[in-house]
């Protein structure tokens, strides 16, 4: 459990990929932010849009097969669908 923190700066080292340390200090050059800025304004962008993202759900629609049919055997399926003669 992280332990609440209010309002205090807290240090720690923070491992950065190649590619995320190159990108941060471009951002850092183009925005005029120090690195640490830059590294708490994406981390808030990041967290923040975790936070708001709906979950993924699937609604299923009627294909007006029969349901008590086995879907699981692919070649009587194509077999009811295009008939016996579908090679």
């Amino acid at each position: 459990m992280i332990p609440a923190i209010q309002d205090h700066n807290v240090r720690t080292t923070l491992t950065l990929d190649d590619d995320v340390a190159r990108q941060l200090q471009r951002e850092t050059q183009r925005c005029g932010q120090s690195f640490n800025e830059a590294v708490n304004h994406f981390l808030r962008l990041g967290l923040r849009a975790a936070r708001k993202r709906e979950p993924f759900v699937v609604t299923p629609i009627t294909l007006g097969l029969p349901e008590d049919y086995d879907f699981d055997n692919v070649e009587k399926v194509i077999e009811m669908l295009e008939g016996p003669m579908h090679c």
